[in-house]
C-alpha cells in the first residue's frame, strides 16, 4: 500500500505561526523534503524536531520527485515544506503531488500561513473574490502585458514582488490599471512588518526599487465603474478584440482575454468572432 504525502505549511516569518498538527506531522514522518535544509533545520530545532531532511527545490525537483515517489510507493510517509508558507504555492511541490497521485499515495494538506492571503485580509480591499498572480515578470514590457491580461478581472489582484522591482511594478500597475486603491505589505509577520495603503501612484512614490528591502506583496483593487465602463460599452466581441490588439496584445491572446471577460470558452468566442465578420 502506498504511503502518505503531507504538504505542511510553515511560518512566513514569525516562528510561532505553526500549528500543533504541523509540528506533530514533522516529528512523525519518515522524511522531510525542503527547499533549504539549513533554513528548515532552524525551524525544526525551535520545536525539537529531529528528523531526516532532504533538499527539494526548483533545480532538483524532477529528480527528487522520482526518489520521493519511490519512498511513497514503498509505504513511507513524506512531508514537504517550503522555506516559508504553504508548499506548491509559488514554491516547489506540485510535481511531487502529481507523482503521489499517480502511484496511489494519500495526499494530505496541513494548513497554515499563506503570504498573499494575509496581505489581502489586512489591505482593506474586498476579499470576496481574489486573483493571485504569483510574481509579476521582471521586464517592464512583459509585466505590462501581464497586467493588461488581468486588467478587467473582477477580483482583488495580488502579486508577490521583489524589493528591487517594487517601485517599477507599482509605476507599471498605475499606468496599465489606472490609479486604483492598493496596498503594499512588507515583511508580513516579521519584526519590521509594514502595511501601506493608498493609490498606486502614491505607493509608487513611497516605494523606490533602490531603497526597498524585504519581501513584498502587492494588493490592488478590482476595476471600478469608470474602469469597467469602457469595456461594457463595447457592443461586439470583435470590437473588444480589436481594442486589446491595439493595446499590444497578440490576436490569439486578445481573443483569450475577451473570451474570459465574457465567460466563454475560447472555441465559442472564436465562432462568435467569425460570425460577426460575416
Amino acid at each position: 500500500m502506498a504511503g502518505t504525502l503531507y504538504l505542511v505549511a510553515t511560518p512566513i516569518g514569525n516562528l510561532h505561526d505553526i500549528t500543533f498538527r504541523a509540528v506533530q506531522v514533522l516529528k512523525d514522518v519518515d522524511v522531510i523534503a525542503c527547499e533549504d535544509t539549513r533554513h528548515t533545520r532552524k525551524l525544526l530545532n525551535a520545536y525539537d524536531i529531529k528528523n531526516r531532511l532532504v533538499s527539494y527545490h526548483e533545480h532538483n525537483e524532477a529528480e527528487r520527485s522520482a526518489e520521493l515517489g519511490e519512498l511513497l510507493s514503498e509505504g513511507r510517509s513524506v512531508a514537504i515544506v517550503s522555506d516559508a508558507g504553504t508548499p506548491a504555492i509559488n514554491d516547489p511541490g506540485a510535481r511531487l503531488v502529481r507523482r503521489a497521485i499517480e502511484i496511489g499515495a494519500t495526499v494530505v494538506p496541513i494548513p497554515g500561513a499563506v503570504a498573499f492571503v494575509n496581505a489581502v485580509i489586512v489591505s482593506g480591499l474586498p476579499t470576496d473574490s481574489i486573483f493571485f498572480g504569483g510574481f509579476l515578470p521582471s521586464k517592464s514590457g512583459e509585466r505590462k502585458r501581464r497586467l493588461r491580461d488581468v486588467r478587467d478581472v473582477q477580483a482583488t489582484l495580488v502579486f508577490y514582488e521583489a524589493p528591487h522591482r517594487i517601485g517599477a511594478a507599482l509605476r507599471d500597475a498605475a499606468e496599465v490599471l489606472g490609479d486604483r486603491p492598493a496596498s503594499v505589505g512588507r515583511e508580513l509577520t516579521k519584526l519590521h512588518e509594514e502595511v501601506v495603503r493608498g493609490s498606486l501612484s502614491d505607493l509608487a512614490g513611497r516605494f523606490t526599487s533602490e531603497g526597498s528591502r524585504g519581501e513584498f506583496v502587492l494588493t490592488i483593487d478590482r476595476p471600478g465603474d469608470a474602469d469597467a465602463g469602457e469595456t461594457k460599452a463595447l457592443q461586439t466581441l470583435t470590437e473588444r478584440v480589436e481594442q486589446l490588439v491595439a493595446e499590444g496584445n497578440e490576436p490569439k491572446a486578445a481573443l483569450k482575454i475577451a473570451a474570459r471577460e465574457r465567460g466563454l470558452a475560447r472555441s465559442e468566442a472564436y465562432r462568435i468572432l467569425q460570425s460577426e465578420k460575416h
